[in-house]
């Protein structure tokens, strides 16, 4: 799968905006609810562990701060089909992560579309606002 093309093919199909970075990152500005929208970055990356390429999908929620109750993160992704929450570079992102070589489109289309929402959802849980 050609990620950068997909990810133009989908932003097109959504109603999104597309930019690519480079051969292995882009962006895509997905629309969710209420008016809405949600940056995700897609990217591929080797798994040197088990050599092969994965590719992932994360969006920020919010600055990691006091008082964010990870408990509750945690036992909310038990409820996610793809996504898990994971912490990088001091912002509490959503992510979801999979083997190119084992997922087909309509996976990935669901795949990104999760990441946006819930990504959405918790910025608004946790901040009140629309920030990313």
């Amino acid at each position: 799968m050609d990620l950068n093309a997909f990810m133009r093919v989908y932003a097109d199909q959504i109603g999104g905006q597309y930019t690519e970075y480079d051969p292995t990152h882009s962006i895509v500005i997905v629309p969710v609810s209420g008016g809405r929208f949600q940056t995700v970055i897609g990217t591929l990356r080797n798994n040197e562990l088990y050599n092969r390429t994965l590719v992932s999908f994360r969006s920020k929620v919010c600055t990691v701060k006091p008082g964010i109750d990870f408990r509750m993160l945690l036992e909310q992704t038990a409820f996610f089909n793809y996504c898990r929450f994971v912490v990088s570079e001091n912002y509490l992102q959503v992510e979801a992560v999979g083997a190119l070589d084992a997922i087909n489109e309509a996976t990935v289309k669901e795949m990104l579309q999760e990441v946006a929402n819930l990504a959405d959802q918790f910025e608004l849980k946790l901040t009140g606002a629309d920030i990313h």
